[in-house]
């Protein structure tokens, strides 16, 4: 009789090389479809932000997590196509730059998780039930705050006294644009201000709203979130000096290209932060019961050079609450 013990050793051998081998292979790399409205260019600080706040968390783009970016490029239209591209390349998670962004997102997919990175109202666009349990597949980061539309305006009456008309700059299609329009007439009732709200659904639109509002007269503008106006600030902020209106902005970036003013959330610590949720879901959690997050970190800054080319002086009083001048 031939002994078993050979046979026996041998399947002993071959079960632990198997073993061994699958314990060597890697573990699968989360692949992160990230959807925005501008371009490479213009989303460059946000991209690095997200990079930051995942690198902190201890992944490496390329290394042990990747990133589908696909950008819009300022075309509405392209929104529902790029969505569809990220869902059918079976992405761990979707990353939105943007209300409009996360609109598309939830059309293409009502599985994968998809994480804000700064949605302006949420609960008012439909994406989440509550703040506190968003109960579905979506969650993140807000850049909602009631506070804002006043405070935006009262800053343009500080530096223009006589103010009386102010141009509001935005897309309405926007989700949230309702809410953000309701918050900015009551801060203008209660500071008697006239508001005249231009419709920018394109880049070719932008020129001919600030045409509109120097023709009503307007003694300054203000923008509301509009990812036309995000893709396109230096033409919005040249087109602002130019009619030297004074301007406050709704995204920081504008300053950096030559618009006046901005005072709002910092959005680049809002996609920074973004990264948190990014980990949590990657480790088991699910968007429904990740509460979104409201901005902690505000800033007001302005830019003198573009004071100086509009003929305006900016008071002390004004200046010295900015956390940053630009000279």
């Amino acid at each position: 009789m031939k002994s078993i013990f050979p046979a026996l050793f041998a399947t002993i051998v071959g079960i632990s090389t198997c073993s061994s081998v699958w314990a060597q292979q890697p573990s699968k790399v989360p692949n992160i479809g990230y959807l925005a409205f501008g371009t490479l260019a213009t989303e460059m600080d946000r991209n690095e932000a997200l990079r930051q706040g995942l690198r902190e968390l201890g992944y490496t783009e390329g290394k042990n997590i990747t990133i589908e970016w696909r950008f819009a490029e300022g075309k509405l239209d392209r929104f529902p196509v790029l969505a569809a591209e990220l869902v059918n390349l079976k992405v761990d998670m979707l990353v939105t730059a943007g209300p409009i962004a996360t609109g598309a997102a939830k059309q293409a997919t009502s599985t994968i998780p998809i994480v804000m990175t700064q949605d302006s109202d949420p609960v008012g666009a439909g994406f989440v039930a509550s703040l506190a349990r968003p109960g579905g597949n979506i969650t993140g980061l807000s850049s909602y705050a009631p506070e804002l539309s006043g405070k935006r305006l009262e800053i343009l009456k500080e530096i223009t006294p006589r103010l009386s008309r102010v141009a509001v700059l935005g897309t309405w299609s926007v989700p949230g644009f309702a809410e953000m329009k309701k918050g900015l007439d009551l801060a203008a009732k209660a500071l008697k201000l006239q508001l005249q709200y231009l419709d920018v659904r394109d880049a070719q639109e932008i020129e001919s709203a600030f045409q509109a509002a120097v023709k009503a007269r307007a003694d300054a503008v203000i923008t509301l979130t509009s990812g036309v106006l995000v893709a396109h600030r230096p033409e919005t902020a040249e087109l602002a000096v130019k009619h030297r209106l004074p301007a406050i902005y709704h995204f920081s970036s504008f300053v950096e290209d030559g618009g006046l003013m901005f005072y709002g959330p910092n959005v680049f610590d809002l996609s920074r932060r973004a990264a948190t949720y990014v980990d949590k879901i990657l480790k088991g959690r699910t968007p429904a019961d990740l509460p979104v997050e409201q901005p902690k970190k505000f800033d007001f800054v302005v830019n003198l050079k573009a004071a100086k080319k509009i003929g305006l002086t900016i008071p002390p009083n004004v200046l010295v609450r900015a956390d940053r001048v630009i000279k």
